[in-house]
């Protein structure tokens, strides 16, 4: 098994140059663009057919600064025109990715969608109604009072209410209020939550006692009928570790003889991880990023290292991307690291590993920070995917100053070049992962993405748009197709 190795001493030959064939003939055309002034959104894209049109609608979470209310918080779009199909208004920030469940029995998915300040809300994915809110009605006070924080992104377990509605795992936890080195944090939790209701079923504290940002996930991952729940725990300036429990465990409140899998003395465990079968054992392997930098794979069948590597002077905040991208049958693992020491984060570090042994294939440095995650589609038709990732630059106005831009770049592995796949826009993105699918059953290949709209900041709250895109590539050919997956499971099933 390989041990932890810096890929450092490859670098400077491994950086993709700048342009490709395939993006010489690669086009694609804007087929609506939406506006929201005076919000933003570090959320990213959920699709799925509210109206019944049979064109995929967008799902999106957005809000105001930390600790304002917004009246439009939550928002779905038509697939077919952008236009606003409905809104929903939420106490503070709904940063989370929608998790789709039909829970009313109309056979139209309805919204789970999280944010700050114990935002969870459950949402008739036909109307927009609440269906219910977690502590509806409690100001922003009382819910500090009660030691309720953030809500990550949840999972559908199995029916543990006696319902007949599949329920909610989801993370809690997170003071905003905490200063960045004060090790005194509140401890985060995991949650089952009724989904038709809004209650908790189960609740069990972090085992380290430390506190949570991670979306945990959750997979049969031996296939002993036991849910397998992948969850980290600590932050940008406190340290944290990288845990595999069960569903069982959870229930029975047995968080503390939960594996752990790595540790992060000074910085911990933020971005979702994912689960592939990366040594075709037949079990699915754990991969998933550090804060301190770290890429790490651990084996499915026993938690040992399979591979690790790390980027000097880089942190992790980014999700990942798995496909095989290099042609050998494996997984592969396409993620971005940033460039820095949080909150002095600079150039987005785009890098692909092979999946099989964690050798680095090729690293590079563009634009300036974004936590963003990629996804992975073949653009060309030639079985060699490539990696899509949304990307922040300046570029100077007809005045000669420097305003931010932001587009999507397409990495094409086989050629080692890159291109963009849309015009830049004045404009950023810090958080939202694209999508890509076939919204409109046509079988050619869509791109939902966003952008902030002001031109001199990146933390802005003031302006968000919606785009989508329309190619000519087959949509048979996407391999990881949003944020946590196409599915939103972070599972990569082949």
């Amino acid at each position: 098994m390989n041990k932890l190795k810096g890929w450092l001493g490859i670098i400077s030959i491994l950086c993709i140059g700048v342009s490709s064939t395939i993006g010489q003939n690669y086009t694609t055309t804007t087929k609506w663009q939406t506006t929201f002034p005076d919000v933003g959104t570090f959320s990213s894209p959920r699709l799925s057919d509210l109206n019944g049109d049979n064109v995929l609608d967008v799902i999106l979470g957005a809000g105001r600064k930390e600790f304002h209310a917004c009246d439009t918080s939550v928002i779905a779009l038509n697939g077919k025109t952008g236009e606003l199909l409905w809104k929903v208004e939420a106490r503070d920030q709904i940063f989370g990715t929608a998790t789709l469940h039909d829970i009313t029995g109309d056979k139209v998915d309805d919204v789970f969608i999280c944010g700050r300040s114990a935002e969870l809300i459950a949402i008739n994915g036909a109307t927009g109604e609440v269906i219910w809110r977690f502590l509806e009605g409690k100001n922003l006070a009382e819910i500090r009072e009660l030691k309720w924080y953030n809500f990550y992104t949840p999972q559908i377990v199995r029916d543990l209410s006696g319902d007949g509605v599949g329920d909610l795992l989801v993370a809690n936890g997170g003071d905003v209020l905490a200063e960045p080195f004060d090790t005194n944090r509140p401890p985060g939790y995991l949650l089952i939550i009724d989904a038709a209701k809004g209650n908790v079923l189960h609740k069990a504290e972090m085992p380290d006692g430390k506190e949570i940002y991670m979306s945990a996930i959750a997979d049969d991952i031996d296939e002993d009928g036991d849910l397998d729940i992948i969850y980290g725990t600590g932050g940008e300036t406190t340290g944290g570790h990288l845990y595999r429990t069960s569903l069982s465990a959870l229930i029975n409140n047995q968080l503390d003889q939960s594996v752990i899998l790595a540790t992060g003395p000074n910085k911990g465990f933020i971005a979702p991880p994912a689960l592939a079968d990366l040594d075709k054992d037949g079990v699915r392997d754990i991969i998933c990023n550090s804060v301190d930098g770290r890429v790490l794979a651990f084996d499915g069948r026993d938690n040992s290292p399979l591979w690790g590597g790390n980027i000097p002077e880089c942190e992790g905040y980014a999700s990942l991307a798995i496909a095989d991208i290099n042609g050998d049958s494996y997984p592969d693992v396409f993620t971005d690291l940033a460039q820095g020491v949080w909150p002095d984060l600079k150039a987005v570090r785009p890098l692909l590993i092979d999946g099989k042994n964690g050798k680095l294939i090729f690293v590079d440095s563009l634009g300036f920070y974004q936590m963003s995650s990629p996804v992975i589609a073949d653009l060309n038709g030639d079985t060699y995917p490539e990696g899509i990732l949304s990307v922040n630059f300046f570029l100077p106005n007809a005045q000669g100053v420097k305003t931010i831009h932001n587009s999507l770049l397409a990495y094409d592995f086989k050629n080692r070049g890159k291109f963009a796949l849309a015009p830049p826009q004045v404009g950023s993105n810090v958080g939202s992962t694209p999508w890509v699918g076939d919204m409109d059953n046509d079988g050619f290949m869509d791109i939902i993405y966003v952008q902030m709209t002001t031109p001199d900041h990146v933390y802005t709250y003031d302006g968000f748009r919606v785009i989508r895109i329309e190619s000519k590539v087959k949509s048979d050919k996407v391999f990881w197709g949003a944020y946590m997956g196409s599915k939103g499971t972070g599972v990569e099933r082949p």
